[in-house]
């Protein structure tokens, strides 16, 4: 059976130490695990308004990337990538955290809305909503009017484990996506927990 080609993963966080391992940043611990697991190194390209790291991974040519633009302005970074390497839109997958989904659980899925997240919906705004989604669920405070203070914050030590227990799960996943399809890779990762 064959893999769904992909070409960019983009993870989505704010840049800085202060929020290195804040929720929001979830996105980056993925593509950070990826290279790390593969023994790649990020490197800051101005013109892309990232850090990129060109990885092979299941067979794969990709390019990680990680903007630097913040996460309102994610879309930038991306668009510039993709115009570069002239990528389609469903070449493209961006890992974010979820706020909609349990600490702890990963969901896959193809186009969408931005689902009230910033990041996705600068993305959307510059290369349309057509393309792969990761999401890794960080819970909800509960209350709206909590949840800047609470993306922005460190999640307790035992969350912040399921949440690397998600990423770990989803880069297993990955590679069922890239060499057996998107659908085999979606049953897989949201059947576990």
């Amino acid at each position: 059976m064959p893999g769904t080609p992909l070409r960019i993963i983009v993870g989505l966080g704010n840049p800085g130490p202060e929020h290195r391992l804040t929720r929001h940043n979830a996105g980056f611990w993925f593509v950070d695990a990826l290279a790390a697991r593969l023994g790649a190194r990020y490197r800051s390209h101005t013109h892309f308004h990232g850090e990129i790291s060109r990885v092979t991974f299941a067979g794969e040519d990709l390019t990680l990337l990680k903007p630097m633009t913040y996460m309102n302005r994610s879309g930038l970074a991306i668009r510039a990538l993709t115009d570069y390497l002239k990528v389609e839109t469903a070449q493209v997958m961006v890992v974010h955290d979820e706020l909609d989904l349990p600490v702890g659980e990963a969901r896959l899925k193809f186009g969408g809305g931005a689902g009230g997240h910033n990041g996705l919906r600068d993305t959307i705004t510059h290369i349309g909503p057509d393309f792969w989604r990761l999401r890794l669920g960080i819970g909800h405070p509960g209350d709206k009017s909590q949840v800047l203070d609470y993306v922005l914050r460190r999640a307790p030590e035992a969350e912040q484990n399921e949440i690397l227990e998600a990423v770990a799960r989803s880069l297993d996943a990955l590679e069922v996506f890239l060499t057996q399809g998107a659908e085999k890779a979606m049953n897989g990762l949201h059947g576990k927990r």
